[in-house]
């Protein structure tokens, strides 16, 4: 008799923590990165000491880094906890940091005026974080048709309350946290030990830690830094590409087999392009080239603290470009010469360690091991890392035998997709390829190919790195469901006859509790998307296959990507988060002679959906079979009773 026991728990080491910590933290940062160039250009130009001084235009500068800035850091903040709500609530409660850490009235004498970075990447995520359990509070508990005046007075009042708290609570220990933070940048400057840093940014940056120093502590810095005296050493701190460049220039020159086939690559999309983590997997290859990227970090710096050069603004990415782009005139030459000399140490040492090599073994075995550590600390395979050295090339090049359809909850989008393709799929032959749908959250790295919404592709990539990636915005009439089967035709050599079948949906007998004559309307009172999405989701509700709260999920749903399938059809429903929502499953039908605007588009049928399980499938793939018809489409604009509209559905199989 065998026991089995549970496995003891993984713990997660404090280096993967700090670089999700890190990743938050810049999530926040990069989007926002164009509003801060535009800041730092606004600022190169036409403030009093600029290029082209311009009393005027000079005025944007003070609102732009005092509220501007922080407000879009907070608002990205909260989206990326709360969606667009929290990201609404917490852009507005970072205002009370921002007055109290700007306005002289609540300074000390000896006090300047801080740019609130760090204010707002707390009080955005807090705030949103906040505003999501407050409304967990009474999810399913509000009266049908109070649900947006419960949601505006909520989000408005936690959203002041916050401000407030901000105010007072928040902002004197930061002013406090920002003025020991300075005192140490000046001390590290004055004391001429700033190129000492790099003893931790070139180690943290190989380890993946470099978004946590680089966004989390230099970049507010800096900002904060270069809104006083017009530009920061800081942003040169972990940005410049010199050192990077220098380690791939020994091994182009000094290396061996594959490390010195695709040093050269490297370099260029290192040094022009700005991804500096192609070069992390030739350090991690030889753990002792990070003394040759110490050296070079230290001299890089070491030349700019001496000739007082800084940035305006990040360069991010870190190319070159985007660090010329952001150097004032006073300090081209000390950038200059601090590329060229912080390429030439690291070029040197590097290569003097790399000529200490005993041997003349290939270096490919080694390269390619170096590259598994990164992906494992990383998490995920890096694109730029894998078009250098060509590994993932083939992703793309082996039979495709498992297909998978993703939308946000599942439940709608996905499996109205899935039921087209595999259709299409079907008809071509091919009958070892499985189609099936699931929710984007439910994806692991074991498909060969996804298929989402375009605005949904960034998501599954993160989850399903390894598979070809195939984007949609019409899911009735995709032409990309086309090339798909083109695809199949080249990956696949010929039509499978291996026997296997790929999954379906089990064939429904018909309409039955699913859609019941009460859930179909043939002329709505609806005039526009949200109140026709109400419409369907109140007849969920009355056919009691929801809780009233899932047709806010619905609109929710609708908020992120749209429902709209194409042929005049839309299909809305909740979201993932929503599924407990769901009593049964079950499907409204209503339509609209005179079409509804859907975000651009017509729409003279609205299916709303809710599905447990796998029970609404086999329907929806007959709705989908109707409406990649036109014929059936047509009849289903002249039918005249609820039972010409049920004939036309149940008069499909799939």
């Amino acid at each position: 008799m065998v026991t089995a026991t549970a496995p003891p728990p993984t713990r997660t080491s404090v280096r993967v923590h700090v670089q999700k910590f890190g990743t938050f933290l810049s999530n926040m940062i990069m989007p926002n990165i164009a509003a801060i160039i535009a800041w730092g250009l606004l600022t190169a130009f036409f403030i009093p000491v600029g290029w082209t001084p311009n009393a005027k235009i000079a005025t944007i500068v003070d609102p732009g880094i005092f509220y501007i800035l922080p407000v879009l850091i907070a608002y990205t903040g909260g989206r990326m906890v709360y969606g667009v709500r929290g990201g609404v609530v917490g852009g507005f409660a970072v205002l009370g940091v921002i007055m109290a850490t700007s306005d002289p009235i609540f300074l000390r004498a000896d006090q300047a005026p801080s740019p609130m970075f760090l204010g707002a990447m707390i009080m955005g995520p807090l705030t949103a974080w906040l505003m999501k359990h407050v409304d967990g509070l009474w999810a399913g508990k509000i009266k049908p048709g109070f649900e947006m005046l419960v949601d505006n007075f909520s989000a408005g009042i936690l959203g002041g309350l916050m401000a407030i708290a901000g105010m007072f609570v928040l902002a004197p220990p930061l002013l406090w946290v920002i003025d020991r933070l300075g005192d140490a940048v000046n001390w590290l400057v004055s004391h001429d030990v700033l190129p000492f840093t790099s003893f931790f940014i070139e180690p943290a940056k190989v380890l993946f830690l470099n978004n946590a120093v680089n966004h989390g502590v230099l970049t507010p810095l800096g900002i904060q830094q270069a809104q006083q005296s017009g530009k920061s050493v800081l942003f040169l701190l972990e940005a410049n590409p010199a050192a990077g460049f220098g380690l791939l220039m020994a091994y182009t020159v000094f290396g061996k087999g594959l490390a010195k086939a695709t040093a050269p690559g490297a370099a260029i999309i290192q040094f022009l392009g700005g991804i500096h983590e192609v070069y992390f997997p030739y350090v991690l290859m030889k753990p002792r080239l990070i003394v040759a990227m110490i050296a070079g970090g230290m001299t890089q710096i070491f030349i700019n603290v001496t000739f007082h050069s800084g940035l305006r603004a990040p360069a991010a990415p870190g190319s070159i470009f985007a660090v010329y782009a952001q150097t004032p005139p006073d300090s081209l030459l000390g950038v200059t010469l601090s590329v060229i000399c912080g390429a030439a140490v690291t070029f040197v040492i590097a290569g003097l360690l790399l000529r200490m090599d005993k041997g003349d073994h290939e270096e490919g075995g080694d390269l390619l091991a170096a590259m598994g550590v990164m992906t494992s600390m990383k998490g995920k395979e890096s694109a730029a890392t894998a078009a250098v050295i060509g590994t993932g090339a083939e992703a793309s090049s082996g039979p495709i035998h498992s297909i998978v359809f993703a939308c946000d909850a599942g439940m709608g989008s996905s499996a109205m997709g899935a039921s087209v393709l595999r259709n299409k799929i079907k008809g071509a032959g091919y009958s070892d390829v499985t189609v099936v749908n699931k929710a984007i959250s439910n994806l692991d790295d074991s498909f060969d190919l996804v298929v989402t919404h375009q605005d949904l592709t960034a998501r599954a990539h993160e989850r399903t790195p390894s598979a070809v990636q195939v984007s949609v915005d019409n899911f009735m009439g995709s032409p990309k469901y086309d090339e798909i089967v083109a695809l199949l035709g080249t990956t696949n050599a010929t039509n499978s006859d291996t026997g296997a079948v790929a999954p379906e949906p089990a064939e429904s007998a018909g309409l039955g509790a699913l859609l019941p004559e009460s859930a179909i309307v043939l002329d709505g009172n609806a005039g526009t998307m949200d109140e026709a999405i109400t419409e369907a989701g109140e007849l969920l509700v009355a056919s009691g296959s929801v809780e009233p709260a899932y047709v806010r999920s619905m609109h929710e749903r609708e908020k992120s990507v749209s429902t709209y399938m194409g042929n005049s059809l839309a299909i809305p429903h909740g979201t993932n988060e929503a599924k407990g929502l769901i009593l049964a499953s079950g499907l409204s039908f209503v339509r609209y002679p005179q079409g509804i605007d859907w975000k651009g588009k017509q729409a003279k049928f609205v299916v709303g959906v809710a599905g447990v399980g796998d029970e609404h499938l086999a329907l929806l793939g007959k709705i989908a079979k109707v409406f990649v018809d036109a014929d059936k489409v047509s009849a289903l604009e002249a039918a005249t009773t609820k039972a010409d509209v049920a004939a036309v559905l149940d008069g499909v199989t799939v």
